[in-house]
């Protein structure tokens, strides 16, 4: 008994009368294609970032840089140093105590010689000043974000 194995092939145009037949150059694959239009990411990547509430501990000013602030930021279960391109649009005194999302499992990165982990989730205005994510309820620090 002969097995029978069928391909699918995308990608290719159906032949016109008068045109050569082109060759199949693509395989059937079991996975779907990883590429989504528009620059749209999977559920799959978006789980994979991991969002969480941080509470302001420390804030200060990076020296020779206008817009870096370093603070420090309370996840619950440790305190992590981030680096964040805020310092034109908040006083670092003003940022003590509140409560922020942060992208916690980000790799780390140095920043003006100061090693950043994470980092802090703000919109970006058309006037280039960031706004900090926050919550109109209290929400306590730890929580992941979904």
């Amino acid at each position: 008994m002969e097995e029978q194995s069928a391909s699918v092939v995308t990608g290719v145009s159906p032949v016109q009368p008068g045109e050569p037949k082109q060759p199949a150059t693509q395989p059937a694959s079991s996975k779907p294609a990883a590429a989504i239009p528009d620059g749209k990411i999977s559920i799959d990547d978006f789980a994979k970032v991991e969002l969480r509430v941080a509470q302001v501990k420390t804030a200060e000013r990076v020296k020779g840089a206008d817009k870096l602030l370093r603070l420090e930021v309370d996840l619950g279960t440790e305190v992590r140093q981030l680096v964040a391109g805020i310092a034109e649009a908040y006083e670092p005194e003003t940022l003590i105590g509140r409560k922020v999302v942060i992208v916690a499992n980000l790799a780390p990165r140095k920043l003006r010689g100061l090693e950043s982990n994470g980092m802090i989730v703000a919109a970006s205005l058309d006037d280039g000043l960031p706004v900090l994510a926050g919550f109109l309820e209290d929400v306590p620090v730890g929580a992941k974000l979904k």
